[in-house]
């Protein structure tokens, strides 16, 4: 389908953006109307910002608006994209709350060599030598470190997973956590990624002719920190773990840090009885996303953030970027409501 065009087929909604996501910012425009329509008063401002950092650059969204007009969006804390709601086999399993993210950083490994022609090979190669500290670092893992919101994360989670993997998550949330139960998380990428930083090359390139031997060898390497973790730990980390002096470990551009928001019990509570209200069983469960939201310079500039919508997608059906990116139409309106029960009790203001 073009995935420009606007879909609406068999209570499905298509197109780009429509689970990532344009759909939350048609659900905020749209209850900002209504609750201007209804003469609402809230007890404290309500701020509407659109903005798209994290998928078209700095100079368009939130980071602009923390250097340049600070005064326009100054709050006490603010809902974002990167939670929601999970849908296993047709069952509501979950309503996530992101309260952190990790730190995008990227590195570059490089080889160098005098080169030389290929009829005529030596033992000294700079593809070899990147490949082999390539191997160390895809053999390496770093140590788990758990911070607040993901010993949450497990402790909430453990319960709606399998008996296996639950005893898995309760396992980790021991101290020290037990080694079977790391390795059991650890096989799972979306769980991996919760419990440590992982580094993984990304993009390759080498060498200037085929019949040529290799004068330079780059590999890129992205990194994803958990937050609070000092990047410069980081390249200290690959630099041992490479373990070659002649392999060159750079940082591609300055990380750009994203504290944790604090579980703030207003903000959870509301969520919880919101949730509780429209989905009775289903767990609030905080998370730290993998990926990245500009949420973070809200959170660099001391403004928690809490990335939360309501809306509920398969788990099993991930579109988001991707081909037929869709969204239910029941979904959508269902997380239409559930902002905007939530804004009226972080809010509680009255109709006038």
């Amino acid at each position: 389908m073009d995935p420009f065009v606007f879909l609406d087929r068999d209570g499905w909604f298509y197109g780009r953006g429509t689970t990532d996501d344009k759909d939350e910012a048609a659900i905020w425009t749209a209850n900002l109307i209504r609750l201007k329509q209804e003469g609402y008063l809230p007890d404290r401002d309500i701020i509407l910002a659109l903005t798209a950092d994290e998928e078209s650059g700095d100079h368009n969204g939130v980071d602009w608006l923390v250097q340049h007009h600070r005064d326009l969006i100054d709050a006490a804390f603010a809902v974002n994209e990167g939670g929601g709601g999970v849908i296993k086999g047709g069952k509501r399993l979950s309503n996530a709350v992101q309260a952190s993210e990790k730190v995008f950083q990227s590195f570059t490994l490089e080889a160098a060599n005098r080169g030389g022609h290929s009829s005529l090979p030596r033992k000294d190669n700079a593809i070899y030598q990147l490949a082999a500290a390539l191997s160390r670092v895809a053999a390496f893992d770093f140590p788990v470190k758990l911070n607040e919101v993901t010993r949450a994360f497990f402790e909430r989670t453990a319960p709606i997973e399998t008996a296996e993997v639950g005893t898995a998550m309760r396992g980790i949330l021991k101290d020290p956590p037990d080694p079977a139960a790391v390795a059991r998380l650890a096989a799972v990428p979306g769980y991996n990624s919760r419990l440590r930083t992982t580094c993984v090359a990304t993009m390759l390139e080498g060498g200037h002719a085929e019949n040529a031997l290799p004068q330079r060898a780059r590999a890129t390497v992205n990194c994803r920190i958990l937050p609070g973790e000092p990047p410069e730990d980081v390249l200290a980390t690959l630099q041992r773990v490479v373990a070659d002096p002649q392999i060159a470990v750079t940082p591609i551009a300055s990380a750009k840090p994203s504290p944790p928001s604090p579980l703030t019990p207003e903000i959870l509570r509301s969520i919880e009885e919101t949730t509780q209200e429209m989905w009775p069983g289903v767990p609030v469960i905080p998370t730290m996303s993998t990926g990245a939201t500009d949420g973070l310079y809200l959170r660099q500039a001391g403004i928690p953030v809490y990335g939360v919508s309501g809306v509920f997608g398969d788990a099993d059906d991930v579109r988001a970027h991707g081909q037929d990116e869709r969204i239910a139409a029941t979904w959508f309106y269902d997380g239409l409501e559930f902002c905007y029960r939530l804004v009226k009790r972080l809010t509680a203001g009255e109709v006038m």
